[in-house]
């Protein structure tokens, strides 16, 4: 049995003297309601205390099939969890009050090449890189509005994969 979401594979096997049926769960959130949050409804931007923004021309398309799917209701998963909520409530790196976060320092360096972008701010975070031999980490990166990038911070990087603030990891940052 295979199982594919986005680019990930996950392979579920059983011996074959084992009567077993796997049922996966049912999905919880969705890109259809992020998106629905953001384009339809408007609630992504004012969670974020941002302006609301208007569908642009070439995503009008996918509204009008979204509201015509949902019959202009709300989808009933959660919104897939972007960079902007994961990181809601940490202040900047560079802002005076990042000192009282774990581990929340700039690291500098981050720049785009092909291949390697970085996570926009206001879409779910790519899969973070490591490795022993010195990962680009072109990945790793946050890339806001106005095209500028720059590194998570360690404490970004953990509130990505939901650890609490208050967890320390050892080692280098690399």
């Amino acid at each position: 049995m295979v199982f594919l979401k986005s680019e990930n594979a996950f392979f579920i096997g059983f011996r074959t003297d084992i009567d077993q049926n796997q049922v996966f769960p049912s999905p919880t959130h969705s890109e259809e309601s992020l998106f629905w949050d953001k384009w339809v409804s408007g609630e992504y931007w004012k969670r974020h205390n941002l302006p609301v923004q208007i569908a642009q021309e070439k995503m009008l398309k996918k509204v009008d099939k979204i509201r015509q799917k949902y019959r202009l209701s709300t989808p009933q998963s959660l919104p897939w969890i972007t960079v902007r909520d994961a990181l809601s409530g940490l202040p900047d790196c560079d802002h005076e009050d990042a000192k009282n976060y774990n581990q929340h320092v700039f690291k500098g360096g981050a720049k785009i090449y092909p291949g390697h972008t970085g996570s926009y701010i206001d879409e779910p975070s790519k899969v973070l890189k490591a490795g022993s031999h010195g990962v680009p980490g072109g990945e790793n990166m946050i890339r806001f509005e106005d095209g500028s990038v720059r590194y998570y911070t360690v404490r970004e990087s953990a509130r990505i994969q939901a650890f609490p603030d208050d967890f320390s990891f050892e080692g280098s940052w690399g």
